[in-house]
C-alpha cells in the first residue's frame, strides 16, 4: 500500500509515540501529533520529523480551532482514525495514594477528555481509539466518553462504542500490563480479534542487551536487593516469605523491592519510580532506559531525549508499540483495508540463549537489627487510607 493511499490518523497526547509507532507499523499514515510535554515533544521531532506537529500551549487551543484542512483533508469525516491516550493519573489506582489523590473526573488533568471529544466532533473521524488504565472505567471516564459519542446530537455523528481491558502479556509484550482500550466507530461494532496470543519473557527482551555502565540501586534498601530471589518482592522477607522477617505482610506497595524473573514477563513498568520501586533487573539494579524500551517493545533505534529520569518516565507512560500494531491491524480490517499478514514488526523474538540459573544471597549484616516479629496489615478497610478513599478501586 502506498503511503498516499494508506489510512490516516491524528494522534492526541502522543507521549513518546508508542501507540503511533504501532499504528504506523500496521499501515496507517500519521497526519499529525499533539504533545505538550517538552521531552516527549522533542522525542517525536527527533525520530519522526515528517510527522506534522500541532504546537500549542494546551490541548484546548487545538480543540477550539482544528479543522479538516489542517490535516490536508477537505471535509469532516475523511480522517480514518483519531487516536489518543489522555493522562491516566486521574484514574490510576496508585494515584489514590499520591499527594493530590486519585480524583478521577474532578482532577483538572481529566479536563483533557473534553478537549478530546471536542476534536472528535470537529473532525468526525471514521474511528476513534482511546487508551488508558483500567480505572478509567470505574472512575467515570469511560461513561463520559460513551455518553458523548453515542449521542449524535453531541458528537455530530452516530458512533458505536466498545471497550476491553487488555492484558498486554497475552499478546507478545514481555510485560504484565493491563490497559483499557475503547474503540468508537461510525462503521459499527469493532471486532476485538487482535491476532494469535503469545507470551514473551523478560529474558526474551533483555538477554542480548549489555549495559556498559549500569545505574546502581540507591537508598536504604539497595543492599537488600541481592537477597531477594527473581520474581519476588519485599514479601520474601516477611512472615509469608522464605527469607528473614524484616517487613510486615502487606505493609508496603507490591512494587517495593520487586525484581524481574527471567522466565516470566516483566512486572508493569513505573513512570516515576522511587529508589526502592521495581521492577528491578535481576542484576539488582534499576532498569536502563534501553531495557525499559525493549520491555515496552519500542525499537532499539527509537531515541528518547532528556535525562535518564525523563526517559524512564516517557517509556513508563507509553502505550507498547506492539499493542498499537495489533490494534492497528484490527482497525485496518474494520476499515475494509488490506492487512499485513507477515510477523509483527514490533514483535520481540524468542531468545536464542538458554536462561541462566537464578541465584540470591544472604541478608547483609547491616539489616540484622531489623529481623524479628512484625505487625502485618490489619485487613481490608483497616489500613492507611488513600488520599481519596471514596473511589471505587480498579
Amino acid at each position: 500500500m502506498s503511503s498516499s493511499h494508506a489510512p490516516t490518523f491524528l494522534s492526541l497526547f502522543s507521549g513518546a509515540g508508542g501507540l503511533d509507532l504501532g499504528l504506523e507499523a500496521a499501515g496507517f499514515r500519521c497526519r499529525g501529533t499533539v504533545e505538550l510535554d517538552k521531552q516527549a515533544h522533542a522525542t517525536l521531532k527527533k525520530n519522526r520529523p515528517q510527522w506534522f506537529d500541532f504546537s500549542a500551549s494546551n490541548i484546548d487551543d487545538i480543540a477550539d480551532s482544528i479543522k479538516p484542512q489542517d490535516l490536508d483533508l477537505r471535509n469532516k469525516g475523511e480522517l480514518d482514525l483519531l487516536a489518543g491516550a489522555p493522562p491516566c493519573q486521574p484514574f490510576s489506582t496508585a494515584g489514590q495514594w499520591a499527594k493530590r489523590g486519585r480524583s478521577c473526573l474532578a482532577d483538572d488533568r481529566a479536563n483533557t477528555l473534553d478537549a478530546f471529544l471536542q476534536i472528535v466532533s470537529r473532525l468526525l473521524p471514521k474511528t476513534v481509539i482511546l487508551e488508558n488504565v483500567p480505572g478509567f472505567r470505574s472512575g467515570g471516564g469511560e461513561e463520559l466518553v460513551r455518553t458523548f459519542l453515542e449521542d449524535p446530537q453531541k458528537a455530530g455523528a452516530q458512533y458505536t462504542v466498545t471497550s476491553r481491558v487488555i492484558e498486554c502479556s497475552e499478546y507478545g509484550i514481555p510485560q504484565r500490563r493491563r490497559r483499557l482500550i475503547l474503540v468508537a466507530s461510525k462503521l459499527g461494532a469493532f471486532d476485538w480479534n487482535l491476532g494469535r496470543k503469545q507470551s514473551r519473557t523478560a529474558w526474551d527482551a533483555l538477554h542480548d542487551i549489555d549495559i556498559e555502565t549500569p545505574y546502581p540501586a540507591t537508598g536504604k534498601w539497595a543492599d537488600l536487593l541481592p537477597s531477594i530471589p527473581e520474581g519476588e518482592n519485599y514479601l520474601w522477607h516477611s512472615n509469608v516469605g522464605k527469607g528473614e522477617e524484616i517487613f510486615g505482610n502487606r505493609t508496603r506497595f507490591w512494587c517495593f523491592l520487586l525484581k524481574l524473573a527471567k522466565d516470566q514477563p516483566s512486572w508493569t513498568l513505573a513512570a516515576s519510580p522511587g529508589p526502592a520501586t521495581g521492577p528491578f533487573h535481576w542484576d539488582n539494579r534499576p532498569l536502563a532506559p534501553l531495557e525499559a524500551k525493549r520491555i515496552q517493545t519500542f525499537p532499539r533505534n527509537w531515541e528518547l531525549l532528556g535525562s535518564r529520569r525523563d526517559q524512564i518516565r516517557l517509556v513508563g507512560n507509553a502505550t507498547p508499540p506492539l499493542l498499537g500494531e495489533r490494534l492497528g491491524r484490527a482497525l485496518m480490517r474494520h476499515l475494509g483495508r488490506n492487512v499485513e499478514t507477515s510477523s509483527y514488526k514490533m514483535a520481540i523474538p524468542k531468545a536464542n540463549r538458554p536462561i541462566p540459573k537464578p541465584h540470591h544471597t544472604d541478608v547483609p549484616e547491616k539489616y540484622f537489627h531489623l529481623i524479628g516479629r512484625k505487625k502485618c496489615h490489619p485487613g481490608t478497610g483497616l489500613g492507611p487510607a488513600p488520599k481519596n478513599s471514596t473511589l471505587i478501586p480498579s
